[in-house]
């Protein structure tokens, strides 16, 4: 493969782990990580324990990280061909495909040892099989061969959500499947939005992408459809699973009506690359605010402060049918 087998390039020691800490794709996993401390965060009733927390999320870390690092092994050629991603440490000869791999195994390990030791065995499983998928089903079996890759593959950007319920409860439960089916509907927008903006490098790679296969207009419909989806799944955890309160509700309105909002302008505009950025950005900042909305509606002041004040409400309502 060219590009593939470069010779390594004479680096210091910074510039050696800096190529490392590429190869994790590091901007990613803070997004991994959020989903985490949510599903910890709901199943802990916003009591969680800061040794777990810290444990949990630098063992999802490791995970993540040795995931990405296999997939810039597996994907090398097709990042040596795309601009955007040829200076990565594999195409560019900084970081060797043996050496890569080594790095990898050690994080897997690093990861499921820690989980296991320090929260629980089914956490840890779940970490592994964040990897297996991401690998096994995404990366080898649908990236290349289907423009459906995202849909099935976004499962696994969703199991950090179990890893996360899983580390603080030792089980699973309807909720924690609603927080993975949440992320699960979001990635195909989400990632969609991103694939529009790189159309022509998927293209030039023979990777069958939505908006490759079928088009810009057919693409923003989806993104529609799938927004449209998320939107409203995300007030089952208010009703009927129950692990979410009016705090949640109001933000998630808020932030869902923007998310809606951007989807139905990028579907009247499907060439428009600036709005398939805006709302690629504003994915990212959706599901990090609608974790941040679930982590504070589980605290216990949260409750303390709505249930007073639903209280008052109740006293001035009561008040008003007295006085009439």
């Amino acid at each position: 493969m060219i590009g593939t087998s470069l010779s390594r390039q004479h680096e210091n020691f910074l510039q050696v782990i800096q190529s490392y800490y590429q190869l994790t794709k590091p901007r990613i996993i803070p997004l991994l990580l959020i989903t985490t401390a949510a599903g910890m965060w709901m199943a802990s009733d916003g009591k969680v324990d800061p040794l777990l927390l810290l444990v949990t999320l630098v063992g999802g870390t490791l995970a993540a990280a040795s995931a990405q690092t296999l997939n810039c092994i597996y994907d090398r050629d097709i990042d040596y061909d795309m601009v955007r991603t040829r200076h990565r440490p594999i195409p560019s000869g900084k970081v060797q495909p043996r050496d890569a791999l080594i790095f990898a195994i050690a994080l897997a390990i690093l990861s499921f040892t820690l989980l296991t030791v320090f929260a629980n065995l089914l956490s840890a499983l779940l970490a592994m099989s964040g990897i297996v998928f991401y690998m096994g089903i995404y990366t080898h079996l649908l990236k290349r061969h289907t423009a459906q890759n995202i849909v099935i593959g976004g499962a696994a950007g969703a199991i950090p959500a179990l890893v996360g319920w899983a580390a603080v409860t030792g089980s699973l439960s309807w909720a924690a499947w609603l927080l993975f089916a949440l992320v699960f509907l979001w990635t195909p927008p989400h990632f969609w939005a991103l694939a529009l903006m790189i159309r022509d490098d998927y293209a030039k790679v023979g990777i069958p992408m939505l908006p490759v296969v079928v088009g810009e207009e057919a693409t923003t419909r989806q993104i529609w459809y799938y927004t449209l989806l998320v939107v409203p799944a995300s007030f089952l955890l208010i009703y009927p699973v129950g692990e979410a309160g009016i705090v949640y509700g109001a933000i998630a309105l808020f932030l869902g009506y923007i998310f809606l909002q951007k989807a139905w302008q990028l579907m009247q505009s499907p060439t428009d690359k600036q709005l398939a950025k805006s709302l690629f950005k504003y994915s990212i900042l959706y599901m990090m605010l609608l974790c941040t909305a679930i982590v504070v509606d589980s605290l216990p002041l949260t409750h303390h402060l709505t249930a007073g004040l639903m209280t008052n409400v109740q006293t001035l309502i009561s008040a008003a049918f007295s006085c009439s």
